[in-house]
């Protein structure tokens, strides 16, 4: 069994900035993207908040299709011969390549590695387990194109890092081949929401009645909340891939992603929990801005090389 590693990142700087970024996400974010904003609402508040996401010189996106369902790629010049399939957060019921496209891009970057960003069906029109199905569609889709298990990450941010770990137990369920490795920021790994954590500084993105929405529109009737398959934290995890979390300290989800690791350790996985203090539910998408999210990517890239990506 490999030793578990758990780290806490340095203290965020750019206090100034941050305290920007806090409030902007508190009125424009938490402040609409919750009931009684319908979904449709909510959608068009996250494309305007993420319309304007330059990537990083050397990287080119292009529009394409996996696994039956729309995808972004974004390529280096250079690929080292890694693809990350990247899984959007929102919640199930909000996001989309285009949405994603900051962090997607500053990964490949950052990785030298191709990232493929999935646009996964979502909830309501779409219930649990319809990502799920897209995502295992996916992955074997990689596989039929060439790549092997062994050069496939599969990661993503909040509802993707719930997908990314659901994804990963479906396969060794089903006797395929595992990933490489499983990268997760943020991971919902508990829909019944149970223990939610109360950060002394609040939780400037995600709202408690949002997450009770989410939960009433992706999970089908007749499902408990606590269901393996859709909250990881039930289930048994052994043979999981090697696996990355990343978390904020000041986000109602902490908790979720602490019992997660825990629960992995136990079970024999390589699992690395990195927790960042003064920062909130995937911080990560400011990269290129703020530089405790460069920071959080360049460890995604060490995490990933230390073990052969």
């Amino acid at each position: 069994m490999n030793a578990p590693v758990e780290f806490t990142a340095p203290a965020a700087d750019q206090a100034l900035l941050r305290s920007v970024l806090r409030t902007s996400l508190r009125l424009l974010f938490r402040g609409l993207v919750r009931p009684p904003m319908p979904i449709a609402g909510q959608r068009a508040v996250l494309r305007l908040l993420t319309a304007a996401s330059p990537a990083p010189r050397g990287i080119t996106r292009s529009a394409g299709s996996l696994g039956g369902r729309p995808c972004e790629w974004h390529r280096p010049q250079s690929p080292r011969g890694t693809v990350l399939l990247y899984l959007h957060g929102g919640a199930y019921l909000i996001g989309g390549p285009s949405t994603h496209r900051t962090i997607c891009a500053h990964l490949a970057k950052r990785g030298q590695m191709e990232v493929c960003a999935l646009d996964y069906r979502l909830a309501p029109e779409h219930q649990y387990p319809a990502a799920r199905e897209d995502a295992l569609a996916a992955f074997q889709e990689l596989i039929t194109l060439g790549y092997k298990p062994e050069q496939i990450v599969i990661g993503g941010d909040s509802a993707g890092g719930n997908l990314s770990l659901i994804t990963s137990l479906r396969l060794r369920d089903l006797g395929a081949p595992q990933p490489a490795a499983l990268v997760c920021f943020s991971p919902v790994t508990d829909f019944s929401f149970t223990q939610i954590h109360e950060p002394p500084a609040g939780d400037p993105l995600l709202h408690p009645k949002w997450a009770a929405q989410a939960l009433a529109l992706y999970c089908p009737a007749g499902l408990a909340p606590d269901d393996p398959g859709m909250s990881p934290q039930y289930a048994d995890l052994q043979d999981l891939a090697p696996l990355l979390i990343q978390v904020g300290e000041d986000e109602i989800l902490l908790n979720d992603s602490l019992r997660f690791a825990d629960k992995a350790k136990a079970a024999g996985v390589d699992v690395c929990l990195q927790r960042y203090p003064d920062l909130w539910h995937v911080f990560q998408a400011h990269a290129g801005m703020l530089k405790a999210a460069d920071f959080a990517l360049a460890e995604v890239v060490s995490f990933l090389r230390e073990r052969g990506c």
